[in-house]
């Protein structure tokens, strides 16, 4: 299955067919396990990586000074760190996450790096965002899409946000295309990372379900039909690290 709809009864939660009232909860019981050791999962999940991916997110987004960031499922700040960087303090982020663990693991890092400015901190759900309509110069999403019980809701409301003219960006882990290399992908998924995560973090399924959701996830080429489909123009996508993780660009014209 590609992705939920609310429609239907029933969705994935990763492996598990659940009912779709009850996604939203399970994902946030999952995030609530691993939001102390949030960096850890991803340093797990990618080797590392993922923060020159996040980084190559921000370069491809091109920041300018004075925008507004929308970053949603954002809540340890890692995104938003990085756009006020890059528009040297001279900009907003509006951190929203549906997680109060996650944003309270972001708010924690912010204050500890000097971060007292620029930053607004929200709880909320990407399928309905407490924004008014053309009120964000750009969206991003780093590993959070894929958690949305009904994605092409929450990919509408990216757009109903959007300026026109502003910019939507999505990383996501995605489908590894070389058989060897998928060959091994699988198996240090399936069969270690959840090791790891029960001896490290003491969560062994919370790991399973992060695995088992990527596989659920729509393929890069699929992902790219579904936001055309919320809308957006000039789609682009670029794989990183051999289709470990997918990179998505798209505009509100």
């Amino acid at each position: 299955m590609a992705a939920s709809d609310n429609s239907s009864d029933s969705t994935h939660f990763g492996f598990r067919e659940v009912r779709t009232d009850e996604k939203a909860g399970l994902v946030r019981g999952v995030f609530e396990s691993v939001a102390e050791n949030y960096d850890l999962m991803n340093d797990l999940m990618s080797g590392g990586i993922h923060r020159l991916w996040k980084s190559a997110m921000i370069d491809w987004l091109m920041p300018r000074k004075g925008q507004h960031l929308l970053d949603v499922a954002g809540g340890t700040g890692d995104i938003a760190f990085r756009f006020l960087d890059a528009v040297k303090g001279d900009g907003k982020v509006t951190v929203l996450d549906i997680n109060h663990a996650m944003l309270s693991v972001g708010q924690d890092r912010a204050i500890d790096q000097g971060r007292l400015a620029g930053l607004e901190w929200v709880n909320g759900d990407a399928q309905q965002l407490p924004l008014p309509d053309k009120s964000v110069d750009a969206y991003t999403i780093a590993f959070g899409i894929r958690n949305v019980t009904d994605i092409p809701r929450a990919l509408k409301e990216a757009y109903r946000v959007l300026r026109p003219g502003g910019r939507f960006l999505c990383l996501e882990f995605s489908k590894v295309g070389a058989p060897a290399l998928k060959e091994f992908y699988d198996f240090y998924s399936f069969k270690i990372l959840p090791e790891i995560g029960g001896i490290v973090a003491k969560d062994k399924p919370s790991y399973e379900y992060l695995v088992e959701s990527i596989r659920q996830f729509p393929d890069a080429d699929r992902f790219a039909e579904m936001i055309e489909q919320a809308g957006f123009s000039q789609v682009k996508y670029r794989r990183l690290s051999g289709g470990i993780a997918a990179l998505h660009s798209a505009w509100r014209l």
